[in-house]
């Protein structure tokens, strides 16, 4: 089974947690699943630009990348971020390399809108590299930047990374690990399956907004490009990775409409 396992930055700006899933992903790694790690790290760059007195502006969610954001894209995501994760990895006997979408071509995108500035659309993954590293007992650990084919760099949103690379790695899950319980509905309950349909409802009303809703768009696109099972679920549950691989229901399964069975807890 493949699996890949994308890392909200929240749950990683905690030493403790990030050692955590470090060691749960270790454990399972080459065992019951061959994984990828994709990770974000929007909490760690907000912090990093204001304590050198830069503002940070958002649109549509999406961060505003000039050239001097996109230079600490680089220095957090592909940096700070990726080596702390890389090092836990390391600590829990994992042998992880890190990685951005830019090695090798792994992730190629293009510039989504001039007013944003240096922000990418992903458009296709090459999963060559992936392969070959899991192939020799490697795990790959992504940060969620990528480039074109004339090598200009973007900042790319971590769940469209992660979905792009599950559908070009083939990959038979795709877990998305967050701070909160799961996608949750417009009285807070969280649902345990949904279909796209009903992703795309919650999304046209409101109720996922923000980095839910570019979750849910992500999960609803990884979907139509053939990655299987879906889930979006409490990173700082015990043993939240086990559970999900071993087909425990956790957070929220994304599921096509012929799957669908309507529930909640």
């Amino acid at each position: 089974m493949k699996a890949l396992i994308k890392l909200g930055g929240t749950l990683l700006d905690s030493p403790e947690m990030r050692a955590s899933l470090a060691e749960q992903i270790a454990r399972q790694a080459g065992q019951s699943a061959a994984i990828t790690v994709v990770h974000g790290g929007g909490k760690q760059m907000t912090r990093f630009l204001k304590e050198r007195g830069i503002s940070s502006e958002f649109v549509n969610g999406l961060r505003v990348t000039t050239p001097e954001v996109m230079d600490a894209v680089l220095k957090v995501l592909a940096g700070s971020v990726n080596q702390e994760l890389v090092a836990a990895l390391l600590a829990a006997g994992a042998r992880p390399v890190g990685l951005s979408g830019v090695d090798a071509g792994l992730v190629e995108a293009e510039q989504m809108d001039e007013a944003l500035g240096l922000v990418g659309r992903v458009k296709r993954a090459n999963p060559a590299l992936l392969d070959l590293l899991i192939g020799r007992g490697y795990l790959p650990v992504v940060a969620c930047i990528a480039a074109d084919r004339g090598g200009r760099m973007y900042n790319v949103n971590a769940d469209q990374m992660a979905a792009v690379c599950a559908a070009g790695w083939r990959a038979d899950r795709l877990i998305f690990l967050t701070d909160i319980a799961g996608v949750m509905d417009a009285a807070g309950r969280v649902q345990t399956r949904l279909s796209a349909q009903e992703c795309e409802r919650l999304i046209a009303g409101g109720v996922a907004a923000a980095g839910m809703q570019a979750k849910l768009l992500a999960a609803t696109a990884a979907l139509t490009d053939g990655v299987d099972q879906i889930e979006i679920a409490p990173g700082a549950w015990p043993d939240v990775i086990a559970r999900l691989l071993n087909g425990e229901p956790v957070g929220t399964r994304i599921v096509r409409a012929a799957e669908q069975v309507t529930s909640h807890d």
